[in-house]
């Protein structure tokens, strides 16, 4: 599938932040920006994603069946490696110069992307931060979570506790019903606001590794469609594993990168 003049113009095109929003996401270590993709570009990837979903799942099992996480959506990783189309987006300049403004560094690599689609009647996703999975030496890690499609309450969009990187309760949890329960306990006791926000079309939010953040269920009859991009500083070098994940995560993701040095991998090309 070749992609038309206009997208790929539209996917290098400069999103100008201002100065408030730079701010906004360096105090609450997430930001939610309208119109980042226009119509054509969000159908053409709404479709060409779909596609390729469609072609790598691999879960048969009823919902009903499955465990907490395994409710909470359908999960593929790397799509950019199988389809040059989707890889179009994952290496977009616009995004990615976003990430680095956001987090303040000369630019970024890519960590992996995933597809989140939570099916209709999908459950929730467990509060959590991101960064308990990643062997990543310094906190400067974004994740753009893309919808490809509007998101309305009763369709699970992204929730946030605002600056609630400054946490260090919880960072040791997988995403489970003990750290809905426990962070959410926590959560509930602090001056942290919950922000819980149907999005836009075009609409996505960037959020860093250690804020923590969840996903309602989705009550509609739609999937729910998300596209996500994980960025790092494009600097970040490896640190020793501190759980199993962690070592997952280094030989899935980061693979020959080694400990105390630049991750440089092919795996890990910088984009901007």
């Amino acid at each position: 599938m070749l992609i038309p003049t206009s997208i790929e113009i539209a996917l290098n095109e400069r999103f100008r932040l201002s100065k408030d929003q730079i701010d906004f996401y360096q105090l609450n270590r997430f930001i939610k920006l309208k119109q980042v993709l226009n119509e054509e570009t969000l159908r053409f990837f709404n479709d060409a994603i779909t596609k390729r979903v469609e072609q790598m799942n691999q879960v048969t099992e009823s919902l009903e069946n499955r465990n907490t996480y395994g409710k909470a959506f359908l999960q593929l990783f790397n799509l950019w490696r199988n389809d040059e189309v989707v890889k179009a987006l994952v290496f977009s300049k616009r995004l990615a110069k976003i990430a680095a403004e956001l987090m303040q560094v000369d630019g970024v690599r890519l960590y992996h992307d995933q597809a989140l689609f939570k099916e209709a009647g999908g459950g929730i996703t467990p509060w959590h931060a991101d960064q308990y999975y990643w062997p990543l030496e310094t906190d400067k890690t974004i994740t753009a979570w893309i919808p490809l499609q509007a998101i309305p309450l009763q369709g699970g969009p992204l929730e946030f506790s605002a600056a609630s990187h400054q946490i260090l309760f919880g960072r040791e949890f997988e995403i489970s019903d003990e750290s809905e329960h426990l962070i959410q306990e926590k959560l509930r006791v602090t001056d942290f606001k919950h922000v819980i926000e149907p999005f836009d079309a075009g609409e996505i939010s960037f959020h860093s590794g250690w804020v923590f953040h969840r996903a309602g269920a989705n009550t509609t009859d739609q999937m729910r469609k998300v596209m996500t991009i994980i960025y790092m500083d494009r600097m970040m070098k490896l640190k020793k594993p501190e759980n199993k994940n962690q070592v997952n995560d280094w030989e899935t993701w980061c693979p020959g990168a080694e400990i105390g040095k630049k991750i440089d991998t092919p795996l890990n090309p910088v984009i901007s």
